[in-house]
């Protein structure tokens, strides 16, 4: 069995790492949004028990993960897809199936393109086919209120862990995911934040790090080249990524299988952990 935490180095970057299952097992990289607690435990467990080594993984700026500066990040979006290409590779030397939640799935979607010998399959949860900022006219946009609500919350005493976590909870309300789920994530994000200063914590609690990242080129219109087995997984809920943007996710990639949640809004609830482990256990098959 290979379960525990370590980090790993990629890239000349350390990546925080969790292990789940037989390491000789097929191998489902789960990329973090941006922590890898994006990624349900019971969810990670269900996939090891379906006969595969799952390792869930924190982005630059996150957890373990190497953190330089969170404000000024010096990489864009295609070294973080790199670095899912290289991991990949030095978890296993066969083709992987590559999972990305939130805006790790911008990251799977790009390093799906960019490095297709390195993976079998790709599932997306929660995500869109463009870069932070404004949308293809297309695409529905972040639901206003939600977003005037969320921004109307005070931010906390980041050195206050319990602050932290009933902020992330009230955070949670206000997107339809479940407050006491998102009050024990911030608490173990908290727990494994390399310091408690703003802009650390927004990068592991509010993943703003992304806004500031150099997402360029746009690679929605390469979605159709694609030969992977793909799953898009969305909650039917989600005012944040609503789910016209998992649809256009699916159309786009050929014969991708589109899996919407109708109870379930930017999280995964434990109620879906074992349909969304069977339909990606089903990738390939």
């Amino acid at each position: 069995m290979a379960d525990g935490m370590s980090t790993i180095d990629v890239n000349g970057v350390a990546l925080g790492v969790e292990h789940f299952g037989d390491a000789t097992a097929p191998l489902i990289l789960l990329v973090g949004g941006t922590t890898m607690l994006s990624w349900p435990t019971a969810l990670c467990a269900a996939l090891a028990r379906g006969g595969h080594h799952v390792v869930r993984y924190d982005l630059r700026d996150s957890g373990p993960s190497t953190t330089l500066d969170p404000e000024s990040p010096a990489y864009t979006l295609r070294d973080l897809a790199s670095d899912a290409a290289a991991l990949a590779r030095e978890l296993d030397s066969r083709p992987a199936h590559l999972a990305g939640i939130g805006v790790g799935g911008m990251v799977a979607q790009v390093a799906a393109l960019d490095h297709a010998h390195a993976f079998s399959a790709l599932t997306l949860v929660g995500t869109r086919p463009v870069a932070p900022g404004p949308v293809d006219d297309d695409l529905p946009d972040h639901d206003g209120a939600t977003m005037a609500r969320l921004f109307s919350l005070p931010r906390p005493d980041w050195s206050d862990r319990a602050a932290v976590a009933e902020f992330a909870a009230a955070g949670a309300e206000i997107r339809g995911d479940d407050p006491s789920a998102a009050r024990v994530t911030a608490e173990r994000i908290w727990d494994r934040t390399p310091g408690t200063g703003s802009a650390i914590q927004t990068a592991n609690q509010l993943r703003m790090v992304f806004s500031r990242l150099d997402c360029t080129p746009r690679w929605r219109e390469r979605l159709p080249e694609l030969t992977i087995p793909a799953l898009v997984v969305h909650g039917r809920r989600d005012p944040f990524f609503p789910v016209g943007n998992g649809e256009a996710c699916a159309r786009e990639i050929p014969e991708a299988r589109l899996l919407v949640i109708e109870d379930a809004a930017t999280a995964i609830p434990d109620a879906a952990t074992g349909e969304v482990a069977a339909a990606m256990l089903s990738l390939g098959r």
